[in-house]
């Protein structure tokens, strides 16, 4: 079943997730409608390929003006309207970028690919391995459910109410007009006093509940709105700070929507029902009315725990993303356009289109000397509306870009922090009017702040912002605290190790596993620290420091490597061909029992921007173990020819300067083929054997590129036929080293008997 249809059967939860995956920079009319198409192409190579993103680019407008010719036909006015903006944005936004365009594809196909995994996971889990957070979210479930009932309890109490009052009113108007004509007998008389009477009773009784029950309605609504604003609120902010930074999508934003509008529609329904106990004291009162006495405090109790509700209600839903980086949010570029999303989490109809949002940067800041200033241009405000949102109420801000205020005298570097380091607030405000017949007007300030930012100059800041970024998310929660790297704490590795992962898993299939975390805890704690998971990182160690006497840090170390991956590696690395982290000595421990020509991939400790390289294993003639490591392979080298058909191609001169292909089994014991045969040129695309005296029809000679290795002077063991795993295993436990020195001999002599010797027949 195709991806998009298995994900549309999905719960409400998934959904959510995946609908936050789109925006105006990719909408979701286009993955719906194209849905086939998008999913038959490979747009991890796209991603990579500016002429092919280019040609993919150009056939999505084609896809897209199909489509709209079969909207023409059913004559769907509004989706032509739709789909011809679509066109124009796209055009407007990726003409002269197609690989962005094909990275956001590529990158929201993996995220739908995890959130199908994570359904399946949780389906077969099963109901018997609930978390504690799901029975946690069952229990508020449980005393929202509870406050709509009594809320429409006491709408029954009070008609009940007003149906007693009114008769009442009746009796004493009836018994008093027969008094006066003297229809009623003395006893009939007298009678009907005492039920009268008696009705008093009842309703003086009847108004006393229905105050006491309204008081304690608003004892459950308020301890209602303390969990949503500080428990869930708050709990659902950190799970987006750790979804910002590579770790598992954000979701829950519906659930808390629904809660908070159910919390909202209850407080006004308790406002009609006040406006209702104050017509029916306007009717009748009397000395001691529990209603007289208590309804200003149960409105004013009523209008205060709104507008706290109210107030906390406003939320960046999607944090400040550049839509050419949008797995890095939080990191702006000055003078390049960044996207941000809010919700109103209350969401009334009376309050779509009320809501004016206005975009204010570094309000709060106390501390400006040295620090960089910014002015934000683009469209500053936006009005909330239901209708752009998917029935939310919302505003997306599209077009915002920081431009920075250059003083006189002033320079950008003069602050106590460097520019990657220096935090910045983007905060929105707005103002909440509304009037409700017979109650007092409600006017509220609401805002929202968006998680701390750094802003760059330059691309080239790009890494070390978004270090900033991922240490500051990982290490607080606290929104408002911008001089954190004046005096940045350390963080376990416990917590590093994480994050890290999640670097790889956010762009990749494959996180790290333990084998790999365990190399880079050597790196930053040393050998004898790494099993520690309280181990502590200082920050000048993770992205300021040079890491083990090289000229660079640890982090633009990994970021390198990242880079490596999504442009040339991503498919090896998520078949998981690419062991990468790894000493060297545990290098040698792995390949140190294995038959010669095994050989694993591993990242280079040397090289800052990202290399590769290989190592195999051979014997001498001692039997002793010889480890050869080919000079790493940099993006320039890779984006010439694949490592696959380096692999493939590649030679070491021998003896006698014969070349021969060292490598044979990838780590532990997979053929080279059968490992890497899918990755490489298929029959059409590989070049047919020639004869190298004669030129092709242009004149040129057909070349490949073939990476070529003169022999290593350890190298002493003579060219070898290929060899098992399983083969080498019984030759070691059976037979001497002597012996196996004949046995190589031998393999090296048939091939030669077979070549002068052809067979006659």
């Amino acid at each position: 079943m195709a991806q998009w249809c298995q994900l549309q059967m999905l719960d409400s939860k998934y959904l959510e997730q995946v609908d936050q995956l789109y925006d105006d920079s990719f909408p979701m009319d286009i993955r719906q409608y194209l849905s086939r198409w998008i999913e038959s192409i490979d747009w991890d190579t796209v991603a990579v390929q500016d002429s092919l993103a280019t040609i993919r680019f150009h056939d999505l407008l084609a896809q897209l003006d199909d489509q709209h010719s079969r909207f023409a036909l059913e004559s769907n006015f509004l989706q032509q309207h739709n789909f011809r903006k679509i066109k124009r944005n796209l055009q407007d936004r990726f003409q002269e970028d197609p690989v962005t365009m094909a990275m956001i594809i590529s990158r929201n196909l993996k995220e739908e690919q995890k959130i199908l995994a994570c359904a399946k996971e949780a389906e077969q889990e099963g109901e018997g391995t609930v978390s504690a957070m799901v029975v946690e979210k069952q229990k508020l479930d449980n005393k929202v459910k509870e406050l709509k009932d009594k809320v429409q309890f006491l709408d029954q109490m009070l008609k009940n109410l007003e149906d007693l009052q009114d008769e009442y009113d009746f009796k004493m108007n009836t018994l008093k007009n027969q008094n006066e004509l003297n229809g009623m007998s003395a006893k009939e008389l007298e009678k009907e006093k005492f039920n009268t009477a008696r009705m008093c009773i009842e309703l003086k009784q009847k108004r006393h509940d229905v105050v006491s029950f309204l008081s304690e309605l608003l004892n459950l609504t308020q301890s209602l709105i303390q969990d949503l604003i500080d428990e869930e609120l708050p709990e659902w902010k950190q799970r987006q700070q750790i979804a910002c930074i590579g770790g598992p999508p954000n979701a829950c934003v519906d659930q808390l929507q629904n809660w908070f509008t159910a919390v909202a529609e209850s407080l006004q329904q308790v406002r009609q029902h006040l406006n209702k106990m104050l017509e029916l004291e306007q009717k009748f009162t009397y000395e001691n009315d529990p209603i007289s006495q208590k309804k200003s405090h149960l409105e004013n109790r009523a209008l205060d725990l709104l507008k706290n509700l109210l107030s906390s209600s406003l939320v960046v839903e999607r944090q400040p993303c550049m839509p050419t980086h949008p797995q890095r949010p939080l990191v702006l570029k000055t003078g390049v356009q960044f996207t941000v999303k809010l919700r109103f989490l209350v969401k009334l109809h009376e309050f779509n289109y009320q809501l004016k949002v206005k975009a204010v940067f570094d309000k709060d800041v106390t501390e400006k000397k040295g620090f960089r200033k910014f002015n934000i241009l683009g469209t500053n405000t936006k009005v909330m509306n239901m209708e752009e949102s998917n029935g939310s109420l919302a505003a997306e801000f599209r077009h915002l870009q920081l431009k920075e205020q250059k003083l006189a005298g002033n320079r950008t570097n003069e602050g106590p922090l460097i520019v990657t380091e220096e935090l910045h607030s983007l905060s929105f405000e707005s103002e909440l009017h509304l009037n409700q017949s017979g109650s007092p007007g409600l006017h509220i300030k609401v805002e929202a702040m968006a998680m701390p930012l750094v802003v760059i100059s330059n691309v080239c800041q790009l890494p070390s912002g978004w270090a900033s970024i991922l240490w500051y998310n990982m290490l607080t929660t606290e929104p408002k605290n911008l001089k954190f790297f004046l005096s940045p704490p350390s963080a376990k590795w416990s917590q590093l190790s994480e994050v890290l992962s999640w670097q790889f898993s956010s762009v990749t299939k494959r996180g790290l596993n333990q084998e790999q975390l365990n190399m880079l805890a050597d790196k930053l704690l040393g050998a004898k620290a790494q099993r520690n998971p309280d181990g502590t990182i200082p920050w000048t160690k993770f992205c300021k420091q040079s890491a083990n006497e090289k000229s660079f840090p640890f982090w633009l170390w990994i970021e390198g490597i990242l880079d490596l991956i999504k442009r040339h590696l991503l498919s090896l690395w998520n078949d998981g061909c690419i062991m990468g982290f790894i000493s060297k000595e545990r290098e040698k421990a792995l390949l140190s029992d294995k038959c010669p020509g095994t050989f694993l991939l591993r990242f280079s400790e040397s090289s800052k921007e990202g290399a590769i390289t290989f190592t195999w294993i051979e014997h001498d003639v001692h039997d002793k173990p010889v480890y050869h490591s080919v000079e790493p392979y940099t993006k320039k080298e890779l984006s010439a020819v694949s490592l696959p058909d380096i692999i493939r191609t590649y030679k070491v001169m021998a003896v006698e300067n014969i070349p021969e292909n060292p490598l044979r089994f990838l780590y532990p014991d997979i053929h080279k083929d059968k490992a890497f045969g899918k990755y490489y040129p298929k029959p059409s695309e590989t070049p047919e054997p020639m004869d190298t005296d004669v030129p092709d029809i242009r004149g040129y000679m057909k070349t490949e590129l073939i990476s070529v290795s003169e022999v290593h002077p350890s190298r002493l063991q003579d060219n070898m036929m290929p060899m098992s795993p399983d083969d080498f295993k019984a030759l070691k436990q059976y037979v001497s080293p002597r012996d196996i020195d004949a046995v190589m001999d031998l393999q090296d002599f048939v091939p030669q008997m077979s070549s002068e010797f052809p067979d006659e027949n």
